[in-house]
């Protein structure tokens, strides 16, 4: 007997990451890193993927022109907006007009749906607002645009004038819009109140979504529990980034309905991704992953001795809700070569690399846990990765160039910042000629850069092209200060490619020069740049 409600027959899972999820406090995306999360989410299997707000600053503008350049397989691009402004036309409306000209088809704008909000923040009476709605609505489907509005702080102005809250959804609705989201901005209800309000509202006859904020902790409970009363489109960001408490968790709302409802939303193959997306969006994000996490957490599935341990060795699903490879992660108290190997060979496949070899696979997933346990991290560090199993497979054993010693020198000559004199020098052997040469740079790791590429120009004259476009700082293990393990991040460039590699040292210079030293090799040895 099945306990699941009917699927609808359609269901639109919309990510926000890049625009609500970015407001998290210390969240600070560049255009690569959006970029670079947009694929990662499309991997996931999203149907939409809000970019951010075109107009309104330069780098949401720049990510829709450059959006096209991604290629996504399955997600459709989103942008953001609001309506006009109370008092002004939306023909005249300059946020408006970049909605028109950012190159998607869909375009979301929020409108304000609670009366005190309304006359309150927006300083305008309820008429006014309803005619910013319709008009900002007609514009953008006069221009071709498929239009979500998002009704904020629904659910709170539903509470206090059912009556307004219902005609700001209606008028949206009859100006052309074609969902209406109804947001729980506040991010106060639970799941128990969604029901009424949502079968109050269904009777206007669009299609419905949900947006909700997690300050309750109830934001996937309110999701689900909206779907269940009948919206088509949740909303929700990678990981619940978000302001304040963050949003929905779309990696456990897909997780809760691919393996609880049993709706087929996205691929086997994308659920499987699931963690591996998770991690790396953190890292490109900056941001410290949750080893409490559902399904995905390096502790969703993780086990202490004793009582557990005995029963899992008898039956796995004694004490787990699900497979955890199902959403690619493993059982970490047990020796699992199974779960381990699978990962690495998932990876694999991800870079285009063999690693059916089931003893390969064991032995790279085995080096991958031990570096781990030293603070490595490679699910966001693909070069570094593959450096390492071409090094367990004897491939590095000629590599394009070889250390042989490297110093960074720092004086302070005067009390400013401009005294600062720092130096680097590095030896090393590139196809079978010593190089020692000298580099100075602002900072050390700036220093050490010159020095290396100058080093090896001679024999490799492409490294000119090599640009450094990303550097990123982890202390791992906070409470030892300033004696603490570091994890560095790099991203290199060489025209269209990107690639990361990571180092991990007692000190940021040492952790730089291994992600540096290895961002040059990597890049030699898949010939970025040879035939130039």
């Amino acid at each position: 007997m099945t306990m699941n409600p009917v699927r609808p027959e359609k269901l639109h899972i919309y990510d926000t990451t890049l625009r609500d999820g970015a407001q998290q406090a210390g969240m600070h995306l560049s255009l690569d890193d959006k970029l670079a999360i947009a694929l990662q989410a499309d991997a996931m299997g999203v149907d939409f993927i809000e970019g951010g707000w075109p107009g309104a600053n330069p780098i949401d503008t720049e990510f829709y022109a450059r959006a096209p350049e991604l290629g996504l397989r399955t997600a459709k691009l989103v942008a953001f907006g609001s309506t006009r402004r109370a008092g002004s036309r939306a023909s005249e409306d300059p946020l408006l007009e970049a909605l028109c000209t950012a190159g998607t088809d869909y375009v979301c704008i929020v409108a304000k749906a609670h009366d005190v909000h309304v006359t309150q923040a927006l300083r305008t009476t309820l008429d006014e607002n309803l005619a910013m709605v319709a008009d900002s609505v007609r514009f953008l489907v006069g221009h071709g645009k498929r239009v979500l509005v998002d009704a904020e702080h629904y659910f709170d102005g539903f509470r206090t004038n059912p009556a307004y809250a219902l005609e700001v959804v209606r008028t949206a609705a009859e100006a052309g819009a074609e969902t209406v989201v109804l947001c729980d901005t506040n991010g106060g209800m639970l799941p128990h109140w969604m029901g009424d309000i949502i079968s109050a509202t269904s009777s206007i006859g669009v299609e419905l979504g949900v947006h909700c904020h997690n300050d309750s902790g109830c934001a996937l409970a309110n999701s689900l529990a909206a779907m269940d009363a009948g919206v088509t489109h949740i909303q929700g960001t990678i990981n619940g980034y978000g302001e304040r408490t963050g949003n929905t968790d779309l990696t456990t709302l897909i997780a809760d309905l691919q393996l609880k409802y049993e709706w087929p939303v996205v691929t086997p193959e994308q659920l499987g991704n699931m963690t591996s997306v998770s991690r790396t969006v953190a890292e490109i994000a900056n941001q410290p992953v949750s080893a409490r996490q559902p399904y995905v957490g390096e502790s969703a599935f993780a086990h202490k001795a004793g009582l557990h341990a005995s029963a899992l060795k008898v039956n796995n699903d004694l004490y787990q809700h699900i497979d955890p490879t199902a959403v690619g992660n493993d059982m970490h108290m047990l020796i699992s070569d199974m779960a381990g190997r699978a990962n690495i060979q998932i990876k694999g496949e991800q870079l285009g690399m063999d690693l059916s070899d089931r003893d390969l696979a064991g032995q790279v997933a085995s080096l991958v846990k031990q570096r781990e346990a030293h603070g490595y991290a490679y699910e966001a560090a693909d070069a570094s990765f593959e450096l390492l199993v071409r090094d367990t497979c004897g491939e590095l054993n000629d590599r394009p160039f070889s250390m042989t010693s490297w110093r960074v020198f720092i004086e302070q000559r005067g009390s400013s910042e401009d005294d600062a004199y720092t130096e680097a020098t590095v030896k090393l052997e590139a196809q079978g000629s010593p190089q020692i040469f000298v580099g100075e740079g602002n900072g050390p790791v700036n220093a050490l850069d010159q020095a290396l590429r100058r080093a090896l120009r001679p024999a490799y004259p492409q490294v000119r092209d090599y640009e450094l476009t990303d550097y990123r700082v982890r202390i791992l293990d906070e409470d030892r200060g300033t004696d603490a393990t570091v994890r560095v991040q790099i991203g290199t460039t060489w025209q269209h490619d990107t690639w990361t590699t990571v180092g991990v040292g007692a000190n940021i210079i040492e952790a730089s020069w291994e992600a540096l030293s290895d961002a040059y090799l990597f890049g030699l040895l898949k010939g970025f740049g040879a035939d130039e």
